[in-house]
């Protein structure tokens, strides 16, 4: 580069930062954007339904995992994969108004719905890294997503042993763990994310303005998402999670 040129580019670099003083390096360098964090689209999404849709890198992983419990006769079946930010609307504002017929308040309602839903907007599946997943090859229960599904004598557990000794050598790990120290969600042997992804992912996520974003969605119950409740929301529900998947 020419020295006139550099000199121009140089100025110009610092004219726009002195302009946008909330830009920085680091922003200027984010891998993803707004949208791909929030659920609303990403071109690394392959798939064509909500239990095959996945990044495409973890979907690999993923097929790898498979692969390898298939060998033990354990079918690894996708219960839930990516998620967008419209499905996790339906999702959360439906048992909004359920509970709200119940006769809770919408207070109520909403601490009762992140027992295990996330906020739209705010959940992991957006990033299309994570996985619900069950044994295909077990006996199936009603409600498939229980804790006691993957312990002592239920169907899952089989699966559950299998994945705490290899999931990790395959980039997945367990999101919410069972850890009587640990806030938010409640513990979900089912959900694993691919840390690959995942974990830069969160990195970007946590400059996001969520109390903003979830403000101009106007989603059912958003207006008692104090900034309070979105700063305990922010530190219990989206980072106390397995610190293996914390950069």
């Amino acid at each position: 580069m020419k020295r006139k040129q550099f000199i121009k580019t140089s100025i110009l670099s610092a004219t726009a930062l002195a302009i946008l003083p909330h830009l920085s390096f680091s922003t200027l360098q984010n891998q993803f954007t707004v949208d791909q964090l929030i659920g609303k689209g990403n071109p690394d999404i392959v798939g064509d339904s909500y239990r095959s849709k996945m990044h495409k890198e973890a979907k690999k992983a993923f097929f790898k995992m498979k692969k390898a419990a298939a060998e033990e006769n354990i079918q690894i079946e996708v219960v839930s994969a990516y998620r967008s930010f419209e499905r996790q609307k339906q999702i959360f504002e439906g048992k909004y108004s359920r509970f709200i017929k119940q006769g809770l308040s919408p207070t109520q309602a909403i601490e009762k719905i992140i027992e295990y839903s996330t906020i739209p907007g705010t959940s992991r599946h957006h990033w299309g890294t994570d996985i619900d997943i069950i044994d295909g090859n077990a006996p199936r229960p009603k409600s498939v997503l229980q804790p006691e599904h993957f312990h002592g004598t239920g169907p899952f557990c089989k699966l559950k042993a299998w994945l705490t000794e290899h999931a990790n050598s395959f980039g997945f790990y367990e999101v919410y763990t069972n850890n009587a120290n640990r806030k938010g969600f409640k513990y979900e042997p089912w959900h694993f994310s691919y840390a690959p992804v995942s974990k830069s992912m969160l990195q970007e996520y946590k400059q996001l303005d969520v109390q903003a974003i979830l403000k101009k969605e106007n989603i059912k119950g958003s207006d008692y998402f104090s900034g309070k409740f979105i700063e305990k929301y922010r530190s219990e529900n989206i980072l106390d999670i397995n610190p293996k998947l914390l950069l």
